[in-house]
C-alpha cells in the first residue's frame, strides 16, 4: 500500500485551546497517524510539541504566540496539557510527545520509503541518534544530519535550507530546544516544503542516549518535568518553578470559571 493509502482516511485533526494554544486532542498513535497523512500531501508546514513551558511562555512572546497560531499542528507534548484537554471535555486526549513519535514515524516510515533528515543538537548526539535510528530500523531512510550554530529565526538562511533540500526529505526533525526551534520552523517552513518540520525538543538526547528519560511510572503520572528538574537543576529549575506555576493558576481560574458559568 502507498503512503496515501494507508493514510487516506484522516480527513482532520481535532483540536482543543489550552491557554489560547489550540492543540491535537488523540493518541500516540492518532498522532503519528495525522502526521503521516500530513507528509502524504506533500503540503509540507510544520508542528510544533507544547510543554506546559511553550503554552504559558507564548503568552507574554509575541514571536512564539505567531509561530504557534502558524503552525500546521500543536500536539500536546506534556501531561498537564494534555489532563487540561480532557477537563476540558476532551476525553480521548492523551499526551503526545516528540521523544515519542520520532522513533515511532521512523519506524512507522520504512516501509513507504520516508526520508528523514536531523537538524539540531550536536553532531556527537546526531551521529549516536542516527546508529541507535539505523539499528532499530534498518530500512529507516535517515537521509542527513546537521548540527548549525543558528540565530534567531528572524532571517533566511539560504546555504542551511539549501544543504537540507538537497538531500529530499520528507521529515526535518529540528532539535534546538523551544523557542528556538518554533522560530526557527516558521521562518523556514516554506523554503524546505514539501518536507514537514517537527520541533522535537530534547527527543534526539534521550532517544541517542545521551540524557536519562523519567522512569515509564513517572511519565505516566505526569512527573516526567520533576525527572528533568532533578536532572538539570541549574537549567530548569527557574524554567519550571515560573511557567509550571503559571500554568497552574491560570488553569485553575479557567477550570473554576468554566465550572461557575
Amino acid at each position: 500500500m502507498t503512503l496515501v493509502e494507508v493514510t487516506h482516511a484522516r480527513a482532520s485533526e481535532p483540536a482543543k485551546e489550552v491557554l489560547g494554544t489550540d492543540c491535537f486532542c488523540g493518541n500516540a498513535d492518532e498522532a503519528a497517524a495525522a502526521i503521516l497523512a500530513r507528509v502524504a500531501t506533500r503540503q509540507g508546514g510544520y508542528g510544533c510539541f507544547c510543554n506546559v513551558h511553550v503554552v504559558v511562555t507564548a503568552l507574554h512572546d509575541e514571536r512564539l504566540r505567531r509561530s504557534l497560531d502558524d503552525a500546521w499542528l500543536c500536539f500536546p507534548d506534556g501531561a498537564p496539557v494534555a489532563w487540561m484537554q480532557r477537563r476540558q471535555g476532551e476525553p480521548t486526549a492523551r499526551r503526545t510527545a516528540g521523544p515519542d513519535l520520532l522513533p515511532a514515524l521512523v519506524g512507522l516510515g520504512q516501509p513507504h520509503g520516508l526520508r528523514h533528515f536531523l537538524l539540531g543538537s550536536t553532531d556527537e548526539v546526531c551521529d549516536r541518534l542516527c546508529l541507535r535510528l539505523r539499528s532499530a530500523f534498518p530500512q529507516a531512510l535517515v537521509v542527513g544530519s546537521l548540527s548549525p550554530r543558528v540565530g534567531d529565526g528572524s532571517r533566511l538562511d539560504e546555504e542551511l535550507v539549501d544543504r537540507i533540500a538537497s538531500k529530499a526529505p520528507d521529515i526535518v526533525w529540528c532539535s534546538f530546544g523551544a523557542p528556538k526551534q518554533e522560530l526557527w520552523m516558521r521562518v523556514h517552513h516554506r523554503a524546505l516544503a514539501p518536507a514537514l518540520l517537527l520541533g522535537v525538543g530534547a527527543a534526539f538526547d534521550f532517544n541517542a542516549g545521551t540524557k536519562r528519560r523519567a522512569p515509564a511510572a513517572m511519565q505516566a503520572l505526569g512527573l516526567e518535568w520533576l525527572f528533568r528538574f532533578a536532572s538539570e537543576p541549574h537549567r530548569l529549575g527557574g524554567r519550571y518553578l515560573r511557567t509550571n506555576t503559571e500554568f497552574i493558576v491560570r488553569a485553575t481560574n479557567e477550570l473554576y470559571g468554566s465550572a461557575t458559568h
